[in-house]
């Protein structure tokens, strides 16, 4: 595994820069929490408790107690990457979660930001 500076940052860190993205555009911080929760499985407690420890992002991903097996559905471009093409495991997570409050700043329902089989 390369390892990326993002793999070594606090979630704390980089956590503000989702919230204000999204609510520029009307959204909330409990809509990223509600995103975080669906992708990783993290109750609001154990996020606030992560947030607080400035736990790493490879931390996040490795304990996260139920990764959404939908997760896989998510595709598209992030930072001029495809996200399904992402062959390196943990930066493909970081990259589902960029996505995701990408798809939900630009006013996405979360109907449809949180995946489903057909």
């Amino acid at each position: 595994m390369k390892n990326e500076k993002i793999y070594t940052m606090s979630v704390s860190s980089v956590y503000p820069n989702y919230v204000a993205k999204v609510e520029k555009k009307g959204k909330t911080k409990n809509d990223v929490d509600e995103i975080i929760n669906w992708l990783t499985g993290y109750s609001q407690q154990e996020l606030e408790e992560i947030l607080a420890n400035k736990i790493d992002f490879e931390t996040f991903f490795k304990e996260a107690p139920n990764k959404n097996p939908n997760r896989k559905l998510i595709k598209g471009v992030i930072c001029g990457i495809r996200v399904e093409e992402i062959e390196e495991p943990l930066m493909q997570e970081i990259r589902y979660l960029d996505k995701l409050v990408d798809e939900l700043a630009r006013g996405k329902k979360k109907e449809n930001i949180f995946r489903k089989e057909k």
